[in-house]
């Protein structure tokens, strides 16, 4: 049976087990969890924070993370400014960044959400207001919802993955992972939305 863990990744650690070639020592999944045999299933950069998803077999961390599957992966996203129509219309659309045009997301303003503190906190300035939205993707390229939100004029300020397909960070606190425990409850995420 295939093991599939779901890791609360705190702001700064890499995803990856190992910091090689690094000057300065740096957070890995290595000081959080001690499974042996679980990989990566994508990627979360160091600078978000929330669900990474881990497991030991090929084709599930295939399916997890190959943008031919399209899973949804929904993220909580405060910016900087106050978004309007036009911008958030823009999002849901697709965005032409560098690499091309991303596929449409899902895209709602949304109340700051019951999150965790973040270590450190976000730099807040008081001319300039900040916002919450909630995305979600159907691809996964590199800092693919920072890029987008800039690219409408809405800086990143904080980014917080809560789920994948139906697998979610809730209940899980910051820096603590849970275990799925059986081919159901596996299964079931990997269906998605």
């Amino acid at each position: 049976m295939a093991r599939l863990l779901l890791f609360n990744k705190p702001y700064g650690v890499l995803s990856q087990f190992t910091d090689r070639g690094s000057p300065t020592v740096r957070a890995t999944l290595s000081d959080y969890i001690a499974v042996k045999g679980v990989y990566p299933a994508g990627r979360l950069d160091r600078d978000s924070e929330g669900l990474l998803l881990l497991c030991d077999d090929g084709r599930l961390q295939a399916r997890i993370a190959d943008p031919r599957f399209k899973m949804p992966k929904t993220y909580f996203v405060q910016v900087e400014g106050d978004p309007q129509a036009a911008e958030l219309e823009r999002l849901r659309k697709g965005v032409l960044l560098k690499d091309g045009m991303t596929l449409p997301a899902e895209v709602a303003r949304i109340d700051p959400p019951d999150l965790w503190q973040r270590d450190p906190p976000i730099r807040q300035r008081k001319a300039i207001p900040d916002s919450w939205l909630r995305i979600t993707i159907r691809e996964g390229r590199n800092r693919q919802v920072r890029r987008m939100t800039a690219a409408v004029g809405l800086p990143t300020l904080r980014l917080v993955r809560w789920s994948i397909g139906d697998w979610s960070v809730a209940g899980i606190a910051q820096g603590a992972y849970r275990e799925l425990s059986g081919p159901a409850e596996i299964g079931s995420g990997a269906q998605g939305r």
